[in-house]
């Protein structure tokens, strides 16, 4: 799967999220080392503490499909989904509670996973390895001397 088709596929997805409170409509798209793709979306809630990001619920997909340890990069975007497509300038990238759980998935797999960030239209993309997003991670070899 090309980047571009990975990042498609999050765009398409964030059509499909709720968003009634920020009506910023985020998707990501998760492509496996065997180029399966799960996707998720951004998922709010009245009590705003309790919404769920669209990386988030890629990666539950992603482990329930083929295992935090096979993903190989992930695509994220997002911007105004309130029309018939996903509209907006400014590049999305994970917010540090993804950056975590993404980082997690890198630690599992070995992989330094590659975060594509794209604008609602698609038109801007940023590439970073997810050491890049958050470096100094906190992941499971930090635990190694727990009880």
């Amino acid at each position: 799967m090309t980047d571009e088709e990975l990042i498609a596929a999050a765009r398409e997805a964030a059509l499909s999220a709720y968003a009634p409170y920020s009506r910023f409509f985020v998707g990501c798209a998760i492509e496996s080392v065997d180029g399966q793709v799960v996707t998720g979306v951004n998922v709010e809630n009245a009590c705003y503490r309790l919404g769920v990001c669209a990386e988030q619920s890629a990666l539950s997909a992603a482990h329930l499909a083929f295992g935090l340890v096979n993903v190989a990069r992930i695509a994220v975007a997002g911007g105004d989904g309130s029309g018939g497509s996903l509209t907006g300038d400014i590049v999305c990238t994970p917010c540090g509670g993804c950056r975590q759980a993404i980082y997690e998935a890198s630690c599992l797999s070995g992989r330094d996973v590659q975060v594509i960030c794209s604008n609602g239209e698609g038109s801007t993309v940023v590439r970073h390895d997810i050491s890049t997003l958050i470096p100094h991670g906190f992941g499971p070899l930090n635990l190694k001397d727990a009880g």
